[in-house]
């Protein structure tokens, strides 16, 4: 009976070995699907421009978050458009001419791409972002924005990067306060 008993089990182990394994998809779905859901929640929250490693932004603490725009960038050498280089800088400071006419043109072409504009893009002029490395001449930034302006461009942002502002202490609050009311009484 032992032989027998042995026997059986040994025939039920190879019957099992002789099956197809299947794939338990469940839990593996379920991470699948926390996973998408976290990426989708995460993912809206950040705006993210271009990075050019070319280009130092300058600090600042601005709360407002900059909208999606067409960007230019500048840097000490290049002009570029939405990711197009369209002119050397050192050219367009040796110009007489405000406007830079590559750029007028690009812009040109971007604001063909979408002709109908909102009623708040009539009013306050198209959306560009200026990405300006902190160490170009504001003469050369002047006339990139005096072309974006003339270009129907004139709602413009200045790219900058954002500094947490650390909060300051009551200790600190309370001396301007005091300073402030000796100096207006």
């Amino acid at each position: 009976m032992k032989n027998n008993s042995h026997n059986k089990r040994r025939q039920r182990h190879k019957a099992r070995l002789k099956k197809n394994s299947t794939l338990q998809l469940t839990a593996l779905m379920d991470i699948f699907t926390i996973l998408v859901f976290f990426l989708l929640v995460n993912s809206s929250d950040v705006e993210v421009l271009e990075a050019n490693k070319d280009i130092k932004l300058p600090d600042s603490v601005a709360e407002e978050k900059p909208e999606e725009t067409v960007v230019v960038m500048v840097n000490n050498t290049d002009l570029i458009v939405q990711g197009k280089k369209v002119a050397d800088v050192e050219l367009v400071l040796q110009s007489d001419q405000v406007e830079i006419a590559a750029l007028a043109e690009e812009l040109a072409y971007h604001a063909a791409k979408r002709p109908e504009l909102s009623e708040e893009e009539q009013e306050r002029g198209r959306s560009v972002t200026v990405m300006g490395d902190k160490d170009v001449p504001y003469q050369l930034l002047k006339r990139v924005m005096t072309t974006c302006a003339k270009a129907d461009f004139r709602d413009i942002a200045l790219a900058v990067n954002k500094l947490e502002v650390p909060e300051p202490d009551p200790e600190s609050l309370q001396t301007l306060q005091s300073l402030s009311e000796r100096e207006s009484g």
